[in-house]
């Protein structure tokens, strides 16, 4: 960094609900701090923890920076590295114009870190009394896990690494989450393929709750393989080469040399199967749990009730005042209201068909999955966007999906039929499906259903049209296998299908609050 200019350093971490994780991280950045040469060494936390990143680099400023380096402190790039905290990054150069900011790459597999594995596997190789050859044994490199292909990618490599580098004779790759295979399953793997020996080995920078579920899991097939050995290797933790890498990264930044991985950026150009993705804005996903441990409340606590807007009320008013709703389950009057808001038509009403329990089944869904599939981007479009931002759900929709082109060129069918199959390839049974547009896509769906045992939590089948439409909504009505939303007749389109979605993210708001009043009166 330049001497002529006062420099600091930020190191950013994520962030842990364990203090262990929060201890180690800081007494790193301790050691960053000692072998930084008289630079400014802070830190703040993405999520949970605090300091945040902005209060760190505000000190920074306050202590007299006109340069800061903000390093991720984490290990592989994914969405924290390429999302969340260069959207601090941003926020931070707005409010700083005076201060030149500069981000750091991740940690990625630098050689230094190869050697600090190393290191681990050997002392937990020096732990046993045992003495067996490396072909004998069997490497178990459990990563983070995330939904970035990128950052799993690069864990497999690491693998490969040091399954060579070392002899290894085999080499199991598992998660400690979203990714697969996940711990258990990985170690049941290996186990199964009959190793001497199973070296777990967590490619983390601190112990935390993720770490010590690993530890638990390495215990548990240890008493349930009493034939197979199982050590149990350390995390990095805070060590000199944890330290150095940090500070390479930070020199790195401010120099303009920081090296991102853009090649396999699923942000940046098209990765299979998250085309999508491309050109995703740099939005943080992090507020919700910044700072967590500073607050009094928990995160959970204090859901905001839905607030129409003042022309949608008076809609709302006038519609339940316009006919008699009584012969009606209450459960279902938000979504026939809000269907005869989307129609115009009181008549509409009397055609929507729901199984038992379906208005239950989707507002869970959608609390528990998180995730909307539609069959054409004009539902997906239909969707509010506060709500679903409110409730932290996420949409998808294959009709334009590289791989769904492909699949209806070479399989006959069309683009939104193929979505669906994509959905079902995709996600399994953790969605609500929401139609609106092609009788395709029910029958695609239903087929799924009986002959492949596909169980999405609700099936919302509303299109619009005269060429199997009407046939595809009763195939929909008999299939008994799935909780399911539909009409009769010709009627439908995909505003129907999104004012569906949209009035149960509104009903499931409103169980929220009921929740936590409940839960207020009873403490």
């Amino acid at each position: 960094m330049s001497a002529a200019r006062q420099s600091a350093v930020v190191i950013a971490g994520h962030g842990s609900r364990d203090p262990d994780a929060l201890r180690e991280f800081e007494a790193l950045v301790a050691l960053v701090r000692e072998r930084a040469q008289g630079r400014i060494v802070r830190h703040g936390y993405l999520e949970f923890a605090a300091p945040t990143i902005s209060e760190a680099a505000a000190a920074c400023v306050a202590d007299g920076a006109t340069e800061v380096a903000v390093v991720p402190g984490v290990l592989l790039g994914a969405r924290h590295a390429k999302n969340d905290m260069p959207a601090e990054l941003l926020a931070l150069a707005r409010d700083y114009p005076q201060v030149d900011f500069h981000f750091g790459a991740p940690m990625d597999l630098h050689p230094l870190l190869l050697q600090l594995v190393q290191q681990r596997v050997v002392e937990a190789e020096a732990g046993s009394e045992e003495i067996i050859h490396r072909q004998d044994a069997c490497l178990v490199l459990v990563g983070r896990g995330t939904t970035d292909p990128d950052a799993n990618g690069e864990i497999a490599k690491l693998a490969r690494m040091v399954q060579e580098g070392m002899g290894f004779g085999g080499v199991k790759v598992c998660f400690s989450g979203t990714a697969t295979p996940l711990v258990r399953d990985g170690l049941s793997q290996a186990a199964g393929e009959g190793w001497q020996r199973l070296v777990v080995l967590p490619f983390f920078l601190f112990d935390g709750v993720l770490v010590k579920r690993i530890y638990a899991a390495a215990d548990e097939l240890a008493q349930r393989e009493p034939g197979v050995e199982v050590l149990k290797a350390a995390y990095l933790g805070v060590h000199a080469h944890v330290a150095d890498v940090m500070l390479e990264r930070a020199r790195d930044a401010a120099e303009g040399r920081a090296a991102m991985n853009c090649t396999l950026c699923k942000y940046r150009v098209q990765i299979v199967g998250f085309e999508q993705q491309v050109g995703e804005p740099q939005r943080a996903h992090h507020l919700q749990v910044r700072d967590l441990s500073a607050r009094e409340q928990p995160a959970t606590a204090g859901t905001a009730p839905y607030v129409p807007h003042p022309i949608e009320a008076e809609s709302m008013e006038i519609i339940q005042a316009g006919r008699d709703w009584s012969s009606f389950p209450p459960e279902h009057l938000t979504v026939l209201q809000r269907l005869v808001h989307t129609s115009g038509d009181f008549a509409v009403a009397d055609e929507i068909y729901f199984s038992a329990g379906a208005v239950q089944a989707g507002m869970k869904a959608l609390l528990r999955t998180k995730r909307v599939v539609t069959d054409v981007t004009m539902v997906q479009t239909g969707l509010k966007r506060a709500v679903l931002e409110q409730l932290g759900v996420e949409t998808w929709c294959g009709v334009h999906d590289p791989e769904s082109h492909l699949m209806a060129q070479n399989l006959g069918m069309t683009r939104s039929a193929a979505g669906i199959r994509r959905a079902w390839q995709k996600f399994g049974n953790d969605m609500v499906l929401a139609i609106g547009d092609a009788p395709t896509a029910i029958t695609e769906a239903v087929r799924l259903i009986r002959e492949h045992g596909w169980r999405p939590q609700l099936v919302i089948g509303l299109p619009v049209g005269f060429v199997g439409t009407r046939e595809s909504k009763d195939e929909l009505r008999r299939c008994l296998q799935v909780p399911r939303i539909t009409n009769s007749g010709t009627r439908g389109g995909s505003p129907w299908a999104a004012s569906v979605v949209n009035a149960l993210m509104i009903d499931a708001i409103a169980w929220l609050v009921a929740q936590e009043a409940q839960s207020e009166g009873v403490q």
